[in-house]
């Protein structure tokens, strides 16, 4: 299945500054298979090491971390000749070896003609790093996520619609309606079925709902795993409190995330390094509010005010025991929850995108689901669940900030009139 981050990693190859790649991710994104097949399609051999499969590959960095050191010996135990240039390296679970993530300083110090590229979730990468130092500045880091909507969409066969979502998107001008409703129809498949890898494949293949939510439940249980593995043992019972109340957060008119909801008399000291912990490992992100609408927006942030969405709707869909059907056809019984569902839907294709996403709310209460930064633009992103076209909080927002345009993504037809720029949910990806 194509992955976008293909294109990445080959101007990363090209490119003379290269340094060694950490490609980072929740669990199950696809990092080991997009690597192989890089590695596999742009390289003459590739060596692959796994230290959550091999425990003892570990002792090889034990006393010696230099390239001069360890390329022979890694050639040795791959069975492949690690040539310059023309061999792909790959360290995969490299939280679980600390001085291997250490020796990528050497090698863009002393070998940088070596390609390296470790693949690791942000479980490991983040902590446990009170021996080893991060190879700080002698990295290039890349994150990868789920597959978004265009990336479903092609693995669904939907070249030509991509194409016409695309050009309608440019253009501002509306979808033929068959297919509008036919893209719809593909964007609440999205929903239920997500952007896992795995779980795309089997839903092209078999379009069976019920296999695919077997294995979302089986990441779910991977991610619980993990928090307990990679995590301090105080912290673990607050992080699956924190994770799991998060469907619940979404499931209020006021998606702000407050700590009362997590636990009775709940504070930001008792929960905010399980927070951390997720947003570290890629399962959740958070998007604060924007006090104030300046650039740079980082400055103006609320730390206190924040949003937390799931890095996958597939996954949030499983958590909450969700049916396909409930989904597929908008079921009345979800309308506490579609509003929070179509907003985590969109964050997560602006995350992809490369946005850092905040949200606005003004004294009086009027709220903006995300404000960004699009080609040197402040631009507010209003989402609807449905068609609804009453957006009095946008036009408290536009009477505020007077920005040269704002975008509304719902279930309506392309378009573009008093300076909104109407996007249907489907074509989230094109922002």
């Amino acid at each position: 299945m194509y992955r976008k981050v293909m294109e990445y990693l080959k101007s990363w190859k090209d490119s003379k500054y290269r340094k060694p790649l950490i490609l980072q991710g929740a669990r199950q994104v696809g990092k080991t298979y997009t690597l192989l097949e890089f590695g596999r399609v742009c390289y003459e051999n590739v060596a692959y090491f796994n230290f959550e499969t091999d425990p003892k590959l570990s002792t090889t960095f034990e006393d010696n971390i230099s390239p001069d050191y360890l390329i022979p010996v890694l050639s040795h135990i791959s069975g492949q000749t690690i040539i310059r240039e023309k061999t792909l390296v790959i360290f995969d679970e490299v939280q679980l070896c600390e001085r291997a993530l250490t020796s990528l300083k050497y090698f863009c110090e002393e070998a940088p003609d070596y390609h390296i590229v470790v693949a690791g979730s942000l479980l490991g990468v983040a902590v446990n790093r009170a021996r080893f130092s991060f190879p700080v500045g002698k990295v290039d880091i890349r994150t990868m996520y789920p597959m978004d909507m265009e990336e479903f969409l092609l693995a669904m066969g939907e070249e030509y619609l991509v194409g016409q979502i695309k050009d309608c998107f440019v253009s501002d001008s509306p979808m033929p309606s068959a297919l509008h409703d036919a893209a719809m129809k593909l964007y609440r498949q999205y929903l239920v079925v997500g952007g896992m890898p795995e779980c795309v494949k089997q839903f092209a293949e078999t379009k069976d709902h019920i296999l695919v939510r077997h294995t979302q439940d089986t990441i779910l249980q991977s991610y619980l795993n993990d928090m307990s593995k990679y995590n301090n043992l105080n912290e673990i019972k607050k992080t699956r409190l924190v994770y799991d109340n998060i469907t619940v957060q979404l499931s209020k008119k006021n998606t702000r995330f407050q700590y009362k909801l997590v636990k009775k008399g709940g504070r930001a000291s008792e929960f905010e390094n399980a927070i951390e912990w997720l947003c570290l490992s890629g399962i959740v992100s958070q998007v604060y509010k924007a006090e104030q609408i300046k650039k740079p927006l980082e400055n103006y942030r609320d730390i206190d005010a924040f949003k937390i969405y799931v890095s996958d709707t597939g996954l949030l869909c499983a958590k909450k025991d969700l049916s396909a059907d409930d989904i597929l056809y908008m079921s009345e019984e979800l309308d506490d929850f579609k509003g929070g569902m179509a907003e985590n839907y969109v964050n997560v294709q602006l995350l992809i995108n490369g946005y850092t996403t905040y949200y606005w709310e003004s004294e009086r209460g009027a709220e903006v689901d995300f404000v960004i930064q699009r080609e040197g633009k402040l631009i507010p992103v209003e989402v609807k669940s449905a068609d609804n076209t009453k957006a009095k909080s946008l036009k408290v927002y536009i009477d505020t900030y007077k920005p040269e345009y704002a975008i509304k993504l719902s279930s309506r037809n392309f378009g573009f009139e008093d300076g909104k720029k109407t996007v249907p949910l489907y074509a989230a990806f094109c922002i």
